[in-house]
């Protein structure tokens, strides 16, 4: 039935434009509803991505794993001016703290602009700069003058950016009420973490250790004729003397006192405590360890696979080296009930061996004497509790690792200073601390092998132009045929 009204061709097309124009419009209302709903539920609900390799696009696995810990909020604030050459930076840094988890707040001030909420800040936390960052949690708060977030790093005249690292320094100085003592052994000829020479010197190392919120001293044993009483960790440091009868039982001493220890010891050298880590199922040896299809120039050694070990998890991905290491083999020790643990930490691969003639040049493989790999150049070793007794008791824990140039100054590269600084948080039981560093720098330091640098060579020497070559063949021999 059709009502006479719409039966005129006028008002029927006058109908349907009506219509048509209100689908147009619900359409495009509920399309706007819609995108306002996604819109709100996305601003609580979101998924961040890095885009970037820039070192200031993301906050290390440290940090994060400390800004994670349940706690009181954390407050950064920064007051800087769009001039300062680390504004972008700052920002950059503040945007991720803030994005880490719900218990970080971050605001960016310009002194100038925001007056009066900068004056708030100056008065409740007493500044005397007025371009700094300030770091709160619960009543506790540190500043960070900006002129401090640039560092000269290297000989080079370039500067690194030191944001991160010393805000995750103040939040470990407030949230720890101590700082852990590190003693460094001197008197054998050992490196110091008071030499500053850019090759051989230890200060670099020192001053990521004291990042982490880590007091860091010298001791001669001879001097003090004890281990001193605050002592967290002692670390021994490419020693070229022996050690004497002496020194050798008060270190024992320590590590029955459930003592931590850190040996870095080089290779064709004599320390005198081989017979100290027998004990402990360690076996230091005379040799070198090389591998082919894991060195650039012969001397070095590039670990890129790391057995499950708390020290090396976050390395997967990173490689360690290490510069004619010494190996460093676990040993069976009699059954007994509080027998230590001993885990290989890295090694070489299959390919490499523990070479017993070092002079030899070109290194070759001697079945009689040397010792097919892989070949492990640092363990790890705990004693704990008795197995089936309930009790809990601090473990013994050591580190050895037979080559001390992977942590000196001029030796920190790829994950070298991680593979350090996690070897000391899991000694001092701080596993929380365990990951990789900030970055200081925007400069990214290739680190390759023998074998991978001869596949660069394949595909970006011969690979490429043989490709171009062939598409422009291609390209020719097509055109021929239209003509």
């Amino acid at each position: 039935m059709t009502f006479p009204f719409f039966r005129h061709p006028l008002r029927r097309a006058r109908l349907r434009r009506w219509w048509v124009g209100g689908n147009l419009f619900l359409s495009g209302f509920f399309a706007v509803l819609i995108w306002g709903m996604l819109n709100h539920i996305s601003a609580g609900h979101y998924l961040r991505a890095h885009w970037t390799h820039a070192p200031e696009a993301r906050l290390s696995d440290r940090t994060l794993a400390l800004l994670r810990e349940p706690g009181d909020p954390v407050r950064v604030f920064a007051l800087m001016r769009p001039g300062n050459p680390a504004y972008e930076r700052t920002k950059g840094l503040l945007r991720e703290f803030a994005a880490s988890g719900p218990r970080v707040a971050a605001e960016m001030l310009h002194p100038d602009a925001d007056i009066a909420r900068a004056e708030e800040l100056s008065r409740l936390y007493r500044l005397a700069d007025e371009e700094c960052l300030v770091v709160a949690c619960g009543d506790a708060f540190r500043v960070v003058p900006a002129a401090a977030l640039w560092e000269p790093e290297g000989d080079g005249g370039a500067m690194a950016f030191r944001g991160e690292a010393l805000l995750t320094e103040a939040l470990l100085g407030m949230a720890q009420a101590t700082r852990p003592a590190v003693y460094f052994t001197q008197g054998h000829g050992e490196r110091s973490p008071e030499d500053f020479d850019r090759r051989t010197g230890f200060s670099r190392v020192a001053a990521r250790m004291r990042e982490v919120n880590l007091d860091v001293a010298c001791v001669n044993l001879l001097e003090t004729q004890a281990v001193p009483a605050d002592c967290a960790l002692l670390v021994v440091a490419a020693p070229r003397r022996t050690f004497l009868p002496f020194e050798l039982s008060l270190l024992r001493d320590y590590l029955d006192r459930k003592g931590r220890l850190l040996l870095l010891l080089d290779a064709r050298t004599e320390s005198g405590l081989e017979p100290l880590l027998l004990e402990w199922g360690v076996q230091i040896g005379g040799d070198i360890v090389v591998d082919g299809s894991r060195t650039l120039g012969g001397r070095e050694l590039y670990v890129t696979a790391y057995p499950d070990h708390p020290v090396v998890n976050p390395l997967k991905g990173f490689a360690t080296v290490f510069f004619l290491p010494r190996s460093v083999r676990p040993v069976e020790l009699p059954p007994a009930a509080d027998r230590p643990t001993v885990q290989e930490l890295a090694s070489s691969s299959g390919d490499g061996w523990a070479e017993f003639s070092p002079d030899e040049t070109p290194a070759r493989f001697d079945e009689t004497i040397d010792i097919r790999g892989p070949v492990p150049v640092a363990v790890a070793v705990e004693r704990g509790p008795v197995p089936g007794v309930r009790i809990q008791i601090r473990p013994t824990r050591l580190i050895v690792v037979g080559d001390s140039n992977f942590a000196a100054n001029g030796g920190l590269l790829a994950g070298n200073a991680d593979f350090f600084l996690n070897a000391v948080n899991w000694l001092l039981e701080r596993e929380s601390l365990i990951g990789t560093t900030p970055q200081g720098t925007g400069q990214v330091a290739v680190v390759m092998d023998a074998e991978q640098l001869r596949t660069l060579f394949w595909v970006l020497v011969v690979g490429f132009p043989v490709l171009v070559t062939g598409l422009g063949w291609i390209v020719a021999w097509m055109r021929r045929r239209e003509i």
